[in-house]
């Protein structure tokens, strides 16, 4: 976290509530009045004046303070008790603040480590990353720039012990069933959980592949649960969801007066995926201009918030990308960059579509079927049986909304079956051609409908059949369908809104 050019004077004393900046900064990083005697600090720094005053501004928040000024002191405490945020020096005699960082992390692995240091430098501050600092605080620094970087921890204290106990809860319930199960018995869908059961236990960045529906999220989940950040946050981002603008303040956040509406300081995604793992869902559909940008986090580390001039924050992210194009062929149309390619391709995984595997369509129906009954039948109904004839006409399919068409049409047949039937090869519904028909009318349908009310319904039921049309020949991928239609990302959404369309319910329905 990098100090403001504009940002106060050094933190010498405990700043007003009311002083300059603080609402900013509480509004954004609000942490409630209880929540913060639960939060235990320890700041170790040799300088008398520096550790006093931080405490003093931390205890005046609300926060349980431990102070300590040598390193060895330092090492013992942090062995006995344990702590949910540490402030340290770097450069101290006796014990280093390195050495240090690293006894606080075997200590209690979840410890939140901020490295503080008056000699700032991006290489420095990598090397506590890579060993394992949640973030980086060069002195000087003001009350509000502490004070905002605890909320940010402190929010992080929060999530982990929420992490926990959900995992807790889910592992006296269900055994380990926090963890993804990836279903599939074929030889080609074992070696991709083989693949990604080895790698997620590394911080090398994965590129999965493949087709819409094919699993490639649940992938990207395995590696992150399976994974040394699984108490850290997961972060998802759809590429091809936001506009640019939105999406590059999402991403990389914004500073006050970035642009109209930017009212206050955001931190962006990458900022709250700091020491976890970021997932870049439809890569391929993030704009050029973007892409630059991410390469230079992925290169250095540092965050420039949209309309800053400084480095705003260095951050330690493990990266999974994911397309359902070619990434050669993208790259070709120029649709994405090859340095960021190779960059975010250290281990590549490939999935292939449910048609190529189809010894895993049996398995995974059958689990369809048990969960789509839980849901919609009452407890104690028999769940129907999967008889052969219903196997072999699901393996027969050509699949083309893959996993994600499958468990469609399982929840279709769930909701009209009988209890303990045997399904049929008729009670599975067949996939509807998609090609729209033209509409059609008479003037007779229109009896004494006024001119402008019969126009507005026929441009109406046009602009929902050609929607449906359009989304599902570019596989749901919106930018891909806003490029076929002539129009902005902006108008097409805006036209899905309009008529209760969504993307995933039209690719699911084909």
């Amino acid at each position: 976290m990098s100090a403001s050019t504009s940002a106060p004077s050094s933190l010498s004393a405990p700043s007003s509530p009311g002083g300059p900046g603080a609402p900013e900064t509480h509004e954004h990083f609000a942490v409630e009045s209880d929540v913060k005697p639960t939060i235990n600090i320890l700041i170790v720094d040799d300088e008398h004046t520096l550790r006093e005053s931080c405490a003093s501004v931390l205890r005046h928040e609300g926060y349980q303070v431990t102070v300590c000024g040598r390193g060895d002191e330092a090492l013992e405490l942090v062995q006995r008790r344990g702590f949910d945020i540490v402030l340290l020096d770097l450069y101290m005699s006796r014990v280093s603040g390195m050495d240090l960082l690293k006894a606080c992390l075997e200590a209690k692995p979840g410890t939140i480590c901020i490295m503080m240091t008056g000699n700032p430098s991006v290489a420095s501050s990598i090397e506590a990353l890579r060993a394992g600092a949640w973030d980086y605080l060069p002195k000087p620094f003001s009350a509000n720039q502490l004070e905002l970087l605890i909320g940010r921890a402190t929010h992080a204290v929060l999530v982990s012990r929420e992490t926990d106990k959900v995992k807790s809860d889910l592992d006296k319930r269900h055994g380990h069933s926090g963890k993804v199960n990836l279903l599939g018995t074929s030889a080609a869908f074992r070696k991709i959980v083989e693949l990604a059961r080895k790698v997620a236990s590394t911080d090398a960045s994965v590129f999965i592949t493949g087709e819409s529906g094919t699993g490639k999220e649940q992938i990207a989940q395995f590696i992150y649960h399976h994974s040394r950040r699984a108490g850290r946050p997961l972060v998802a981002v759809n590429c091809a969801a936001l506009p640019e603008p939105l999406l590059e303040s999402e991403m990389f956040g914004h500073v006050r007066g970035a642009f109209t509406g930017a009212v206050s300081e955001k931190a962006g995604l990458l900022e709250v995926a700091n020491g976890g793992t970021l997932f870049l869902d439809e890569l391929a559909e993030m704009p050029l201009s973007i892409q630059a940008k991410l390469l230079r986090v992925l290169q250095d580390g540092v965050v420039r918030r949209v309309g800053s001039t400084t480095a705003d924050a260095v951050v330690d992210v493990r990266f999974i990308a994911a397309t359902n194009r070619d990434p050669a062929q993208a790259i070709e149309e120029n649709l994405l960059r090859k340095d960021l390619y190779y960059r975010l391709r250290v281990v590549p995984i490939h999935i292939p579509p449910l048609r190529e595997r189809v010894e895993d369509i049996p398995v995974l129906a059958q689990y369809f079927l048990a969960h789509y009954w839980t849901r919609h039948r009452e407890r104690g109904a028999d769940m129907p049986v999967l008889g052969p004839a219903a196997i072999a006409s699901l393996q027969s399919r050509p699949w083309r909304g893959n996993v994600r068409e499958l468990q469609n049409v399982i929840e279709h047949a769930v909701v009209l079956l009988d209890p303990g039937a045997e399904i049929q090869p008729e009670d599975l519904p067949l996939i509807d051609d998609p090609t729209p028909t033209p509409t059609s009318f008479s003037f007779n349908d229109f009896g004494d409908e006024v001119y402008h009310s019969a126009r507005e319904r026929v441009l109406a039921e046009f602009e929902r059949s050609y929607l449906r049309w359009l989304v599902d020949r570019a596989g749901g991928n919106m930018s891909r369908a806003a490029r076929i239609a002539g129009v902005d990302r902006t108008t097409l959404y805006r036209l899905m809104e309009k008529h209760g369309l969504q993307r995933d319910t039209i690719i699911t329905s084909r």
